[in-house]
């Protein structure tokens, strides 16, 4: 089956639930985006070494819970598009509120999409030299990803670390 055909008929098959009922409330999308977020922590890294980093990226719990919560604001909240959340936070606020003690930066992408792919998130950020700068700075040695979809927009934040 071509990918037209297959499109039509995935396209078609969603539209009955909504063709044959009332629609109470939007569907929540769920999926493990581990896989996306792990090679989000890969391509970061990748940047670094580029840019004659010679220090790991380590993955922190505590700046994944901090993205994660950003993460879920700005999917939640259409007004958002960058680094404050609609409780009025930064980036360090979230991160200390996290546990997390030292200095910390973060980069957002937001596809007004079901999906978003690495290439998708890293081409946004690498094109920007304020992240860019975030994402190749050498004393960031910590990162916290995390990523949601939902029906017509995904999130991916980045928390970076340098401990205090």
């Amino acid at each position: 089956m071509t990918d037209r055909k297959t499109s039509r008929l995935l396209a078609w098959a969603i539209s009955i639930p909504i063709a044959v009922g009332p629609v109470i409330a939007a569907p929540v999308a769920s999926a493990d985006n581990s896989r996306l977020n792990n090679g989000v922590v890969v391509n970061v890294d990748t940047t670094k070494k580029h840019a004659g980093c010679t220090t790991d990226l380590h993955i922190n719990p505590q700046l994944r819970a901090a993205a994660q919560r950003h993460t879920i604001d700005v999917l939640n909240n259409r007004g958002l598009d960058g680094d404050i959340g609609s409780d009025g936070s930064t980036v360090q606020d979230r991160a200390r509120d996290a546990g997390y003690h030292g200095t910390v930066a973060e980069t957002v992408a937001i596809n007004q999409s079901f999906a978003i792919n690495g290439l998708d998130v890293m081409g946004n950020w690498y094109s920007r030299p304020d992240y860019y700068a975030i994402m190749s700075n050498c004393a960031n040695t910590q990162i916290g990803v995390w990523s949601e979809n939902g029906p017509d927009r995904s999130v991916v934040v980045a928390v970076y670390g340098q401990p205090a």
